[in-house]
């Protein structure tokens, strides 16, 4: 059951593209644009991700930005617009993306719902309370935070015990943290919509 239709993904996969390119070419942030549907002005949680064309060879990608809002804190248009700018020029592990990259460039935006607290009374029962290809994952302990989305498990084709272990990891935590009492694990899912080209048209990614 979608929450989006594909015309809204549209939307927001060419607001994000927009975002990108305008602030990489002229070092401004766009406004919300007039015609923006309703149901895309109420507040969600949602992720940009920017992946690059290795040389031409259209089903070979590397990560080139990934970053977002895993809580409904602002409008979804005023997230994308925002998520889209910081995956661009602000995600630590690359260089701020270039002008001569952004015909290389694939956009990606998933929208979250609201993550919920996995309940467990025994840490080893996580990896049956998670499905690989639906939820993404929040692993939490004190100040540390990871988040990994739905789509990454079934990319680097890992099991429930794996991505556990990599969202410990994105936190800074040890691999097996997920199975001392104490660390909070939240599930998510999210609507994917991409490019199939740069600047292309956009599909519903289906990852299940």
């Amino acid at each position: 059951m979608y929450v989006y239709s594909l015309e809204e993904g549209v939307f927001l996969v060419k607001l994000a593209r927009k975002s990108v390119e305008t602030y990489v070419k002229e070092k401004r942030r766009i406004n919300v644009p007039e015609d923006t549907p309703e149901k895309l002005k109420q507040k969600a949680g949602v992720f940009v991700t920017l992946n690059k064309i290795v040389k031409e060879d259209m089903h070979k990608t590397t990560l080139r930005g990934c970053i977002g809002y895993p809580y409904p804190t602002l409008p979804l248009v005023e997230a994308t617009i925002d998520a889209a700018i910081q995956a661009a020029v602000n995600d630590p592990r690359f260089p701020p993306v270039t002008e001569t990259e952004l015909d290389k460039i694939l956009v990606e935006v998933s929208v979250l719902t609201p993550p919920k607290l996995i309940e467990v009374d025994d840490p080893k029962e996580y990896p049956k309370k998670i499905k690989i290809g639906r939820d993404g994952l929040i692993v939490e302990s004190g100040f540390f935070k990871g988040l990994l989305l739905p789509q990454v498990p079934v990319e680097w084709k890992w099991n429930e015990e794996e991505f556990l272990s990599h969202c410990c990891m994105k936190a800074g935590l040890p691999p097996d943290c997920w199975l001392e009492r104490g660390v909070k694990v939240y599930s998510f899912q999210a609507e994917i919509f991409e490019e199939t080209s740069p600047r292309g048209p956009v599909k519903r990614k289906e990852i299940s």
